[in-house]
């Protein structure tokens, strides 16, 4: 009803604009000064989107940590921890810790960065914890667009080929802030090159694209063991992502031969019944929860982003800004 549009989406219409005022309400009371916005030492760095789902901001975390931690900046990355069931907080999260306990993003940041990695729903306390106690000058923030409890210093939003749907707030669309956010934010990252955002003033934002580079196959199981694409017969494929089809896409346009594919909701909680028999191949996120569960001919596939050199510089001019203040 989002992306396809369905006469039975203005059903909704009011529970929309109740949203809407609500999250009006609460900018205000942050602008006010009656909500506190807390800043911590370092240079934060927020990588979300104004719509629900994922549009592709982990393998952007990614990426800016690798460039961070080459420039030899003290960087670490903050997560909610969404799904996480940790007896403690703010949670430094290890490589080796299992997905239900510190959730799927936080533990693929920890296993891929060489960042320290910390999780807390309460994000100031856990940014905090990273710049006083582990001594980052950077933070960079996995989501939390829209959590001013915790100041910024820049923000960047990722969009997928999914743009902003039918351009209504939730429930009635996808959107947790309207398409006006977009010219508030310091940069737009259009992930697999798709530009997608609204048409923007000249002073907007500034743009980029990106493009997932995919790795080698790697076992679930025994990830030391790789195979290439046409190392690959007829495979069973799903992913648990905000947009499933783009993984299922990426896997034929690189050779393979996808017997069947099956989509589940985003932080998906699998099951030993939901991994069929035979060949499968599955993203990196889900790999990190199906350590325990999947069989010996269970893939997954690592990706990259490639970013142009034009963003990392605006990064270390907008960096340099700060450090001079």
């Amino acid at each position: 009803m989002w992306y396809q549009g369905h006469p039975l989406q203005w059903l909704l219409l009011p529970f929309a604009l109740l949203f809407g005022a609500i999250t009006a309400l609460r900018r205000r009371l942050y602008a006010w000064g009656l909500f506190r916005t807390q800043r911590v030492n370092a240079f934060v760095i927020v990588v979300g989107n104004i719509s629900v789902g994922g549009n592709g901001k982990t393998p952007v975390v990614l990426a800016l940590a690798e460039h961070l931690r080459g420039q030899g900046i003290s960087a670490g990355i903050l997560s909610r921890g969404y799904g996480a069931k940790s007896d403690y907080y703010p949670r430094c999260v290890n490589a080796d810790d299992p997905a239900g306990q510190v959730g799927d993003e936080p533990r693929l940041l920890a296993g891929r960065s060489g960042l320290p990695v910390v999780i807390d729903p309460v994000r100031a306390r856990g940014a905090k914890y990273l710049s006083e106690e582990l001594g980052c000058d950077v933070i960079i923030c996995d989501d939390g667009l829209q959590h001013y409890a915790l100041h910024r210093d820049m923000e960047l939003v990722v969009m997928d080929g999914r743009g902003v749907g039918n351009g209504h707030l939730m429930p009635m669309g996808p959107l947790r802030e309207g398409d006006w956010r977009l010219g508030q934010v310091d940069a737009i990252i259009h992930n697999d090159g798709q530009a997608t955002a609204p048409a923007l003033t000249m002073n907007g934002p500034e743009q980029y694209t990106m493009m997932l580079q995919p790795g080698t196959f790697k076992n679930v199981c025994s990830p030391d063991i790789t195979r290439q694409p046409q190392d690959f017969g007829k495979v069973a494929a799903f992913a648990g992502i905000g947009a499933p089809e783009r993984f299922f896409s990426q896997l034929r346009a690189m050779g393979l031969m996808l017997n069947t594919t099956k989509g589940f909701p985003d932080h998906y909680h699998y099951q030993a019944d939901d991994i069929p028999e035979g060949t499968v191949v599955v993203t990196e996120k889900d790999a990190v929860k199906l350590q325990h569960l999947a069989h010996k001919d269970c893939w997954y596939l690592p990706v990259d982003a490639r970013l142009p050199n034009d963003f990392y510089a605006l990064v270390g001019a907008r960096l340099k800004q700060f450090n001079q203040k």
